[in-house]
């Protein structure tokens, strides 16, 4: 289905009305809201933790002076997606339509916005708005927002609705959350850099990935393989620690110079105090001390997979050699324009399959199977 505006006149519960202009008004205790316009596009929504994804519509709204509107082309399929809806993070509000990796076309511009125009490539990732009013917002770290970022699905939006994701045809965001894609990464390529991409620049450029430091990443799924791609532009020594040796031809094609099988206990004494970093990427539970004894002196694990059962570790793991273990949720706005950037410049995008929008159920299952190499794309002109 195409794009349609709502706006009918009609009366609403509580005594409100929709104006002829398509604005409304609702009385209440908590007095007057005003709701402008609304686009009604296609989707495909969850209905429930258990029951397939569908066809649906959503409603966005209008495109207000600092907003612009973007007609979807490509949207990646993160495992959070499933995570989700699965219910496995806590109260989902059906219906949702999920997807927070994605990339488009400028449709519409609001009065204000300045930084971009009709026809331009651009991205949204995992957040679409913060208070801006905070120590963090104020120090360009919107993701991690003392109010709590505004998630591209699930969150309580500005206009106090519940955002809807990328699995749609079109997206209304604010201009500060929109980044620029750079034309010399494939553009079906460029929607999983929005998640996979900044969750794992993020972390490698903060302790400090490159020349001379040696570091393992946890996983060569979605994220993990985004992860040794960027080790390796960076200039570090990148060592894969998957549970298999299955894909290890392809973690040495991304750029690992070794690989090794966690499943073999043997591994865990080999490598030993060997490394400066390790980012685990998945959210599996994990021997944290078993991963903390192959840290070098101030070496630092660093969670970026989501487990949705705690974990637990030995203070003595710590202490021994003045280990860190950390977590990393994904990167500000600004580093998130600088993963692209420097993407384009180095070459470096995700192993991505292209899915019609009536495959994802199946896309679903595979990820939920290990059974995707690496990254699923949903073509959104299908879904039109």
């Amino acid at each position: 289905m195409g794009t349609r505006f709502s706006g009918d006149s009609s009366a609403l519960p509580g005594g409100g009305a929709i104006r002829g202009d398509g604005s409304m008004t609702a009385s209440g205790g908590m007095g007057a809201v005003e709701r402008k316009q609304t686009m009604r596009v296609s989707a495909i929504r969850a209905t429930s933790s258990t029951d397939p994804l569908i066809r649906g519509s959503i409603e966005r709204r209008e495109t207000g002076p600092h907003d612009v509107l973007i007609k979807i082309v490509w949207a990646g399929v993160c495992h959070s997606d499933i995570h989700t809806v699965h219910g496995d993070w806590g109260t989902v509000p059906f219906p949702l339509t999920v997807g927070h990796e994605i990339a488009g076309i400028v449709q519409e511009t609001g009065s204000d916005v300045t930084r971009f125009a009709v026809g331009d490539r651009v991205g949204v990732g995992t957040m679409v708005n913060s208070c801006g009013e905070c120590t963090n917002c104020k120090a360009g770290l919107e993701q991690y927002c003392l109010k709590g970022n505004t998630q591209t699905y699930g969150s309580l939006d500005r206009d106090g609705t519940i955002t809807q994701g990328g699995y749609s045809t079109h997206i209304v965001v604010d201009e500060h959350f929109v980044l620029r894609l750079p034309k010399q990464i494939p553009f079906e390529a460029a929607a999983p850099l929005l998640c996979a991409g900044i969750t794992t620049y993020s972390p490698l450029r903060h302790w400090g990935a490159g020349p001379g430091k040696k570091v393992a990443i946890v996983g060569l799924g979605g994220l993990g393989h985004m992860g040794v791609k960027l080790a390796a532009a960076m200039g570090a020594e990148v060592t894969v620690l998957s549970r298999t040796l299955k894909k290890k031809d392809d973690g040495l094609r991304f750029g690992a110079s070794h690989y090794y099988a966690t499943s073999d206990p043997e591994t865990f004494n080999q490598l030993a105090g060997t490394f400066d970093l390790i980012v685990n990427t998945v959210s599996a539970e994990l021997d944290v001390d078993g991963y903390l004894s192959m840290l070098a002196q101030d070496g630092t694990l660093v969670n970026v997979g989501a487990p949705s059962k705690p974990m637990s570790l030995h203070v003595q793991s710590l202490l021994g050699a003045r280990r860190a273990y950390a977590g990393s949720a994904t990167g500000s706005i600004a580093e998130t324009q600088e993963m692209l950037d420097f993407c384009a410049e180095h070459g470096v995008a995700p192993q991505v399959e292209v899915i019609a929008a009536d495959q994802i159920n199946e896309a679903w299952k595979r990820v939920l199977s290990s059974d995707v190499r690496y990254r699923f794309v949903i073509d959104m002109s299908t879904l039109s």
